[in-house]
């Protein structure tokens, strides 16, 4: 039986889609844009027009499936409509969960974010302590609703697994600004300093490779961190600039003006209708600082991750 990918024309369920290709399935993708999916996929998926907000569209796409991979999202530090946090990161989740209900889906496997943890900065954190208090920016709390969604529906008896990605990046469409985009404005010569700060990051594929397993070898409510290392953002542009074969790394700017350049970019965003130069959210997830545990996801779904030299390297040969 095919499984259903939502958001599979997004980095990660891309690679959702590839790994369940490489598996010998012919997944089932609910795209709003058929013809960038076709231009990705050609004719090895099935495509059906949806959208996650529109529960009947997701519904009408279920019959046949077994697996359900829920991707589709906003990752995004900032948007003019701030509303679309809410409508697509926890409505589309709930309309995801209550159509996987009502047709009997065997499983779902839940894109979450390691955003939903508790954990102090500069502190390991692994998958037992969800936090509590909402989060700092409105990406970070529609994600903690939406994990809510999930986790209440398998109290009540649905059979979902939650995977948690640190920042992803490697070859494939990024339809949102992230580490990506972050190495090409570095052979651009278009960052003249760095933000304060650091992530923890992890490698496309792996992600992809990752939900598959868990969808057939985890229990339900299983949770997982993916994340191969936490890293600098200098130190990830002085890895970057060695793949890339350049010399200079940008200075990294002093935070107190990182946060007040953030305050007015922002400020002039939300008045012009365009992203800001420094979002606040983005700073703010620099600055959380706590690093994630992925021993769980290495042993029970025995995945290596890609170290970021080699990931770096098949991003930029990707181009």
């Amino acid at each position: 039986m095919p499984s259903l990918v939502t958001g599979a024309t997004g980095l990660v369920g891309f690679h959702i889609v590839e790994a369940l290709l490489r598996a010998g399935d012919r997944p089932r993708v609910l795209v709003r844009n058929p013809d960038r999916a076709r231009a990705l996929f050609g004719e090895s998926v099935e495509l059906v027009l949806g959208d996650v907000t529109d529960e009947a569209t997701v519904l009408a796409a279920l019959p046949g499936v077994d697996t359900v991979f829920h991707v589709a999202g906003h990752p995004e530090q900032w948007l003019k409509d701030i509303g679309a946090f809410e409508r697509v990161n926890v409505g589309g989740t709930r309309n995801v969960v209550s159509a996987c209900r009502r047709a009997d889906v065997q499983r779902l496997v839940y894109t979450s974010t390691i955003d939903v943890f508790e954990a102090a900065h500069g502190k390991r954190f692994n998958e037992d302590v969800l936090a509590t208090q909402p989060k700092g920016t409105p990406y970070e709390r529609s994600k903690q609703k939406a994990d809510q969604v999930v986790a209440q529906a398998v109290a009540e008896g649905l059979d979902a697994v939650f995977i948690h990605p640190a920042a992803v990046y490697g070859p494939g469409p990024a339809q949102s600004r992230g580490i990506n985009d972050f190495v090409k404005d570095l052979k651009a010569g278009k960052i003249p300093a760095l933000l304060p700060g650091g992530m923890p990051v992890v490698f496309a594929s792996d992600v992809g490779e990752a939900q598959v397993r868990a969808s057939r070898r985890a229990c339900a409510g299983d949770r997982f961190i993916l994340s191969e290392r936490f890293v600098t953002l200098r130190d990830l542009a002085v890895a970057a600039t060695a793949v890339l074969g350049i010399s200079r790394v940008p200075m990294v700017m002093p935070l107190k003006l990182a946060r007040a350049m953030s305050a007015v970019t922002e400020a002039a965003a939300n008045l012009v209708g365009r992203p800001p130069l420094i979002p606040a959210g983005q700073l703010h997830f620099l600055q959380w600082g706590a690093i994630p545990d992925a021993q769980r996801a290495r042993q029970k779904l025995g995945i290596e991750f890609t170290t970021l030299d080699a990931g770096l390297a098949a991003l930029v040969a990707s181009w």
